[in-house]
């Protein structure tokens, strides 16, 4: 059952989408589509830049109410840039994100640390 089901507070999304992000740099990517495609999982909030430009498309789910009593932090996803991934994250935050539900394994390989912060493990 996800945090949502439960009737906690969901985890939520946040999407880049500024120099880099969201942009004609990333070439391929319906920008609009993915961000409201987010939105049917998820609140999700667009960000100005993250700062992690060498990773854009660059998508921060952070814990819900349940992951963070579970000890969850934000897991930074880079490079989603294609529906098929999108479509990974939609699943994963339906499930319940960081602290609730495992990290797929194909999204492990999207996963990774901003600078400055150490990578967290998620569950």
């Amino acid at each position: 059952m996800s945090a949502t089901q439960a009737g906690g507070v969901p985890c939520r999304v946040v999407v880049c989408r500024d120099c880099c992000c969201g942009s004609g740099k990333v070439t391929g990517v319906d920008h609009t589509a993915q961000t409201e495609r987010l939105r049917e999982a998820a609140p999700v909030r667009v960000s100005e830049c993250l700062d992690v430009c060498d990773q854009a498309n660059v998508i921060v789910v952070q814990p819900s109410a349940a992951g963070r009593a579970a000890g969850a932090r934000p897991v930074w996803l880079g490079l989603v840039n294609d529906p098929a991934a999108t479509e990974d994250v939609v699943s994963w935050v339906r499930e319940g994100g960081p602290g609730v539900a495992p990290l797929p394994d194909i999204l492990g390989l999207y996963a990774f640390s901003p600078r400055g912060r150490p990578r967290t493990d998620v569950s």
